[in-house]
């Protein structure tokens, strides 16, 4: 209790006196004051006492590491209005490079005595990042969800697509077309759906009699960019069919083709991931594989309410079955000139 009041009258900059007179709800205390020492309370991560915690604000967090990749525009569209319909103010926290930090947007939040937070997509599924953030909100019992896959550590509610499951389908439809020089471009080494789409594309293709050699497997950003680069790197090493971990490295890797004067389908096939806006749009119609996202915001919602009404405990993840949209990307394996 000591090392508490001495914390926060250090925080606030006043005597320890004062704060226990502002925790025993004693007069004496001018109301600026009494906020401030609240407030240090909240992000110093100690528990306000139950008489003065009071009714939090009917506002969620709704944070989005980006907004160039569509997939987290209509995800944040789907979860933003239930949570309108439900009588909750979505607050939305869009991170760029350089700005305001995920783990600044949880401080502001908590200032903000939020009833909870959504992430779509975070550091938490980056094994390598910074997450003393996420304690925080542990530390506090802020209702939290997560969408996309996190690390172990981080027992929060989680809904995911089977990472896996959209491999072995992606996979599996070229092995069937003939194609056995698959490549996989993927996120960065510590993320954590990348790991289990390549974890579940190994497994298959061994099954399949056809090993996949490390120098068919390029990490990238999630990035138009990206994809080119990778996708040359690839076909560099004969890939005739390329797997991508969104549709935004996917149409990297069909400008990566054209480039390199191959025709898509003719003589590569390219798969992506996330079935985003427009993707029936492009030339040729990008194959994909599909995030049931109306279902998944469906439940992020119903986890979330769960948690502010007290009737769920956070930890479980929830896996998604994702869905193979077959359009013009992908087609038989070119066969070898006479």
């Amino acid at each position: 209790m000591s090392k508490r009041l001495a914390e926060v009258a250090r925080k606030v900059g006043v005597s320890e006196a004062t704060v226990s007179r502002v925790l025993n709800d004693k007069p004496g205390v001018s109301e600026a004051t009494r906020k401030a020492v609240l407030t240090a309370l909240d992000v110093l991560g100690y528990e306000r006492p139950t008489k003065l915690r009071g009714e939090r604000a009917r506002l969620v967090g709704l944070v989005l590491p980006e907004l160039t990749n569509p997939i987290f525009p209509a995800l944040a569209e789907i979860i933003g209005g239930a949570l309108t319909q439900n009588g909750y103010t979505p607050l939305l926290c869009t991170q760029n490079a350089g700005g305001i930090t995920e783990a600044d947007y949880v401080e502001l939040l908590l200032q903000q005595q939020v009833s909870g937070v959504i992430f779509l997509g975070g550091l938490y599924s980056q094994a390598d990042a910074m997450h003393e953030h996420y304690d925080r909100l542990r530390q506090v019992n802020l209702p939290t969800v997560l969408v996309n896959a996190r690390i172990p550590r981080l027992d929060f509610a989680t809904v995911s697509t089977d990472d896996a499951a959209a491999a072995e389908q992606a996979v599996l439809h070229l092995h069937q077309l003939g194609h056995r020089r698959i490549g996989m471009l993927l996120g960065p080494v510590d993320h954590i759906p990348s790991q289990r789409k390549l974890e579940a594309a190994t497994r298959l293709l061994a099954r399949l009699g056809e090993p996949l050699p490390d120098a068919m497997v390029v990490r990238g950003l999630y990035s138009l960019e990206s994809g080119q680069a990778g996708a040359s790197r690839l076909f560099a090493e004969g890939a005739t069919a390329i797997v991508c971990a969104s549709d935004l490295l996917a149409l990297g890797a069909i400008r990566a083709a054209r480039r390199a004067g191959r025709a898509v389908p003719a003589d590569v096939s390219v798969v992506g991931f996330d079935d985003s806006a427009l993707m029936s749009c492009t030339e040729p119609p990008l194959t994909t594989v599909r995030q049931p996202i109306e279902s998944m915001g469906r439940t992020v919602i119903d986890l979330l309410l769960s948690q502010i009404a007290g009737t769920v405990e956070a930890g479980d993840e929830l896996l998604f079955e994702p869905e193979l949209v077959l359009r013009g990307s992908t087609g038989p394996v070119p066969r070898p000139p006479a």
